[in-house]
Order: structure tokens, then sequence, then C-alpha cells
């Protein structure tokens, strides 16, 4: 799930500016939006409400995204409005949760033919090619979530420097492997197909395998550095 992306609600929930939007997706599940811009600290609160909700007899499947929560219920609740009050006050315990996770290394090939986006990525940065190529695989990241397509991990830690907003109109055929950057996320395409983001360079691992157990090479919590195996610029 990719976080915010989901289809319209049919019920919004009335908030302030430091709660939570908690909307109605059908008539068996809540989308629970964090408050803020995207952060480590609001993720660490998503997987702690996470952690509190999934117990809960009614609760069929959660499913935590970038600073939101799908909760999914096992039916229609008779009472909806206390089931929403029950959210929000799980949402207003202090809590945090910071997944411990392991440390993936990914070589990746800098500029060349798939980095098709790191000249608008230095126009709008202001930065050279090298300079932000160095920004990107020098910084330290976070799986926060996984979304968007099978085993896809938002990243979180990206140098505001190398900030680049999604594009309006989506490349239609970025590669499987491109490593890009999301505004103030990074990842590396799992599938060859549509995508907004920008593309900066490529890597040969493979994110996800279906034969593998799990699938996914990536899982919230887990930290991730880029190797720069080799720079074409």
């Amino acid at each position: 799930m990719q976080g915010k992306a989901l289809s319209t609600p049919a019920t919004i929930s009335t908030v302030t500016a430091d709660e939570p939007k908690i909307s109605t997706i059908g008539t068996g599940a809540y989308l629970i939006e964090a408050p803020g811009a995207f952060d480590l600290p609001t993720q660490r609160r998503i997987w702690a409400l996470a952690h509190a909700v999934e117990p809960w007899p009614e609760v069929r499947e959660i499913v935590p995204g970038v600073t939101n929560l799908l909760v999914i219920l096992k039916q229609t609740p008779e009472e909806p409005e206390q089931l929403q009050a029950r959210l929000k006050h799980e949402w207003d315990c202090p809590r945090s949760i910071d997944l411990t996770g392991k440390t993936v290394e990914i070589p990746v090939t800098y500029g060349g033919e798939h980095a098709t986006d790191l000249a608008a990525v230095c126009d709008y940065s202001g930065l050279g090619d090298r300079e932000v190529v160095r920004l990107h695989w020098q910084g330290n990241y976070t799986v926060v979530a996984l979304g968007s397509a099978p085993g896809f991990g938002y990243l979180h830690g990206l140098d505001p420097r190398i900030y680049m907003p999604r594009k309006t109109v989506p490349s239609l055929r970025m590669l499987k492997g491109t490593v890009t950057i999301g505004g103030m996320q990074t990842g590396v395409s799992v599938l060859t197909g549509p995508n907004g983001w920008n593309s900066i360079g490529f890597a040969e691992m493979q994110m996800f395998d279906p034969a593998k157990t799990p699938p996914a090479l990536l899982a919230p919590g887990d930290r991730v550095r880029f190797l720069p195996e080799r720079i074409e610029l």
C-alpha cells in the first residue's frame, strides 16, 4: 500500500491539526492517517498503533503504510463510532516502536542509461551530478513500509538537499531495479512499468522473489545502505 494513496473514503472523522484522520474504507475497514509531515518518529507511532490493534478480536488484518494504518475487520461493526473512538484512544497513547531489522547493502550503478532523471534532480537541487550521487549513497535509510508493488520498500533517510517531487507525468516503462527518488523517500523499483519517481541509478539485486521465504528482501525496520558499485556520469 502506498502511503495516503488509497481510494477516496466514504466517511472522514473530524480532526484537528494534532489528531489523526480516521476514514472508513467500505463497510469493514478503517484508515488511520497520522497528522503532520512524513518522518520516522511518526512512523514509529504507526508501528506502535499496529502492534496495539492487531490482537483485537474483531480485526482480520492490519496493513501499515507510510504514516498510515489500514485496519481490516472481520465484519461490519455494529457500533462504528465506538470503534473509531477506540482507535483514536490507542493513537492518543504516547507510544512508539523502533523495529529492529537486518541491514541490507544494495550495490548501485549511478548514472548511465537508466538514470534518465538525474539531470532533473540536479536542476531542481542546484547540485552537480556527483554531489547528488554522493548524498544519496552516503545516506542511512530505514524501511518504513512495503507497498505499491510486491516487495517495494519505502525508505526514509533521504538528504533533504536532494528532495525531488514525484513526476506529474510518470515514465511509461521504468525498468525493475531502477533506483529512484520520490519526494523525501527513495527506493528500488520491483516491477517494470509506469513510475512517477525519479530515476538516478540501477541495482541488479532481486528485491522480490516469490520462490523465497519470505519473498520480499526488505521488511519494515530494516536498514538499507546503497553501495556505489559503479558511477557513470
